[in-house]
């Protein structure tokens, strides 16, 4: 059965009506896309989660911040405190306005200076790291100074979306509503960082699909499926840590993607759908497109965007930076290179490994 909070603004001939803002987040359309290679007329569906007010974050971070409030852990008025790359941080501004919390937000130098602006402008406090943790990269950085922040501000609350198990089942209605909207799926391409949406959304779509096949986005510099760190241009997918919420043993198989490929099919995407969105939708655009050519036209495979295009217009659609980055390539190749395991290698471009595991060993 739906959830109340997938039905609240559905379905009716003319615009639904919200009441809140948090009414707005959800129901949002899927747009085919063809192969965009041009190789075949096959092609995918790709779940449109910018049509929620901040991206697809907005789900969990409702939900998260709900959960806490009825377990008593975040108190009427405390503040939230979160480590964010982005899409979060305006997803838990947006929690702060619907719940009536003070927000602050830990982040560094690689956040565009757009996004630092809006949540601002959407009452959130931004703290900015400036240096990288040794091993862990900016994101151990961040989650450091998180501590900080919770230990100097009484009554505050870190939802920790990489370990926190409400983030995976904040994804339950965007789950629903593919469910609804197509009717039947048989694979699901998800991009990968703190391992929220590919668990949660996969989970309750095997309730109806047992035989779904699950596949793994990653950028090339991530250590979540077993490559080595190193530093990471694409933000919003990728991790120098380990989230606990990342389900090791729901993936099929796992790829890496690099900028300059994801670049390619963002714009690709822009400039044939009209539909495009950050780094994730690029990489997971590369993977879906082959996958919908190396399989039967009958195989339906869906993805989720998990945002629109706006934030990344001084970067991926900027050509003086894609110039300055080297990231105005020829198209990725037609086929990714394939490596036994995660660790057989270090991978600098499209990349596919069908041996998934846990790297440090918690799950079998």
């Amino acid at each position: 059965m739906r959830s109340s909070a997938t039905l609240r603004c559905s379905g009716s001939t003319t615009a639904p009506r919200c009441h809140t803002p948090a009414a707005v987040v959800g129901n949002t359309p899927v747009q085919w896309i063809d192969d965009l290679s041009g190789l075949t007329p096959h092609g995918f569906w790709a779940k449109l989660e910018g049509f929620n007010p901040g991206g697809m974050k907005d789900r969990p971070a409702l939900h998260m911040v709900a959960k806490a409030r009825e377990r008593g852990e975040l108190a009427p008025g405390g503040t939230i405190v979160e480590s964010t790359s982005g899409t979060l941080g305006l997803g838990l501004a947006l929690a702060g306005i619907v719940y009536g919390h003070p927000v602050t937000l830990v982040t560094d130098p690689g956040m565009e200076p757009i996004v630092q602006q809006m949540l601002q402008a959407h009452g959130a406090r931004v703290d900015l790291v400036t240096a990288p943790h040794p091993t862990g990269g900016w994101q151990q950085a961040r989650r450091e100074r998180v501590e900080q922040l919770l230990a100097e501000i009484p009554g505050s609350y870190c939802p920790d979306q990489y370990n926190n198990p409400d983030n995976v089942a904040g994804y339950e209605s965007l789950a629903l509503e593919l469910v609804a909207q197509l009717g039947r799926i048989d694979v699901l391409v998800c991009s990968v960082g703190t391992g929220g949406h590919s668990a949660g959304v996969s989970r309750v779509l095997r309730e109806y699909f047992p035989d779904l096949r699950l596949v793994g986005v990653d950028t090339v510099g991530s250590t979540i499926f077993g490559q080595p760190a190193r530093p990471r241009l694409m933000r919003g997918l990728g991790s120098s840590i380990f989230p606990l919420n990342v389900d090791y043993p729901a993936f099929d198989e796992v790829h890496w993607v690099n900028p300059a490929e994801s670049v390619w099919a963002c714009r690709t995407l822009a400039a044939r759908h009209h539909a495009s969105g950050g780094w994730s939708v690029g990489a997971v655009a590369v993977v879906s497109s082959w996958l919908a050519r190396t399989h039967d036209p009958d195989v339906r495979i869906a993805t989720v965007f998990p945002d629109g295009p706006h934030r990344y217009f001084d970067t991926i659609y900027n050509d003086t930076y894609c110039a300055a980055n080297n990231l105005l390539a020829v198209p990725p190749a037609t086929e990714p290179a394939e490596i036994g395991t995660s660790t057989e290698r270090e991978v600098t471009e499209w990349t596919r490994c069908r041996t998934v595991t846990d790297p440090i060993g918690r799950r079998p």
